[in-house]
């Protein structure tokens, strides 16, 4: 089956659209990477979102107009997709959409919101469309997130030692993989570790004014910013206090808790301080958080994808956090935790989570539960999201015999990805 997985994150930046081809081998699901495009928010649509999205009240005529407008943005990248990528064959278009609220109190979530109608995106591809993922799993008393855990898993089972899959969006999210080459070790785990790229987005946006071109900074790129600020402590012991973090997993956040104003709220004991050594101090809690949720787990290699791994800085300081180092050959893992990139493993950092949700949306079509209970925290598994039927009718195939326990990738988990295009 041809999938065409659709992806906005918390940084609600673009539209990422990736097609695979996958197959079932066995207990095996094998994942071809067909490539992805990357789709950007109109000026004027990324304005009107941000302007909606909490700590902001939205009217339900402005939620209305933003769930038509996400929607047609989203069948845009579908179709370009399906003709640039799949030659005009897809089978199937699973779209995350675009997260607005996710309605957590006291540790648990009682609900969550995702638009961009998958209507849209059937009458404009003629495709079935998987929509709407995370709300079946909080129904089941789920965090509704990281969904993707039941593809970390998969992926990263028979992994020697604990592997942790990292994704590094708007919000951090991780995934446990105990005991990967044996088997045994306890059950996997997985959440959110507070905010990764959020508060530094929030911060250069406020703070940084204008580059030298004139141009008015919107994120830390290669963490420059980072890199000439210096982090100041009493700031960093304040974020840290945070009762988030002492949570224990499974737990789920976003931009409902990380935003400009609880930034604000922050830095108001700490006086005045430079652009760069907010967005230094920040990019030192996401590091700095990150590694606290992953020591106690005594992960040996950490798999990391999203947004946060093109910023250096960022990178650099969370294997000093973790003691560990980088790169294909696993220099210095005696003296700590390895970080690597997904691209070794054969997902693209950049589109590592537009293909989980393309397998999810294989795994609905096929009537398979798509989350680990022990991941989102839910009462059972569940079979996810709600099917939009496409052009011509609806006809989805038949369930198999066999599940598939494992993911690898291309047939080779060493597979590099070349086809991908950005605009």
């Amino acid at each position: 089956m041809r999938v065409v997985g659709l992806m906005s994150g918390t940084s609600y930046d673009a539209i990422d659209a990736a097609a695979a081809d996958l197959s079932l081998d066995g207990d095996t699901l094998v994942l071809t990477p067909l490539g992805m495009v990357s789709t950007a928010y109109d000026d004027d649509l990324r304005a009107d979102l941000a302007a909606a999205l909490p700590p902001a009240e939205a009217d339900l005529a402005t939620v209305c107009r933003l769930d038509t407008r996400i929607g047609r943005a989203f069948a845009a990248a579908a179709v370009r997709a399906d003709q640039e990528l799949c030659g005009g064959r897809a089978d199937l278009v699973a779209s995350h959409g675009q997260t607005v609220f996710h309605w957590a109190e006291d540790g648990r979530v009682h609900g969550t919101l995702q638009i961009g109608e998958a209507a849209w995106i059937a009458e404009a591809t003629g495709r079935p469309v998987v929509s709407g993922f995370r709300t079946r799993d909080v129904a089941a008393g789920g965090q509704g997130a990281p969904l993707v855990s039941i593809v970390d898993v998969m992926w990263l089972r028979g992994r020697p030692g604990v592997p942790v899959a990292l994704n590094l969006g708007g919000i951090g999210n991780v995934t446990v993989v105990p005991g990967g080459a044996e088997g045994a070790g306890g059950e996997p785990l997985a959440f959110d570790t507070g905010p990764a790229n959020a508060l530094i987005d929030a911060a250069v946006r406020a703070l940084a004014g204008r580059d030298a071109s004139g141009e008015a900074y919107t994120m830390d790129t290669d963490g420059a910013l980072a890199a000439r600020g210096a982090v100041h402590p009493p700031l960093l012991r304040r974020l840290l206090d945070d009762p988030y973090y002492a949570r224990p997993a499974p737990k789920t956040t976003g931009k409902e808790l990380f935003h400009l104003p609880y930034l604000r709220a922050a830095l108001g004991p700490c006086g005045p301080l430079p652009a760069e050594d907010v967005v230094a101090t920040l990019t030192r809690l996401t590091a700095r958080t990150v590694a606290d949720a992953i020591r106690p787990f005594g992960a040996t290699e950490v798999i990391a994808s999203g947004g946060g791994t093109h910023n250096p800085v960022l990178m650099d300081w969370l294997r000093e956090e973790l003691g560990g180092a980088g790169g294909a050959d696993g220099a210095g893992a005696a003296d700590g935790c390895v970080v690597r990139s997904s691209d070794e493993l054969g997902l693209p950092a950049g589109a590592k989570e537009a293909y989980a949700f393309a397998v999810l949306g294989w795994l609905t079509a096929h009537g398979l539960p798509g989350t680990v209970p022990s991941c989102t925290g839910a009462r059972r598994a569940s079979v996810l999201g709600s099917i939009t039927p496409g052009g011509p009718g609806l006809r989805l195939p038949r369930p198999p015999e066999t599940p598939p326990v494992r993911l690898i990738v291309g047939g080779d988990s060493r597979l590099s990805i070349s086809n991908l295009r950005c605009s």
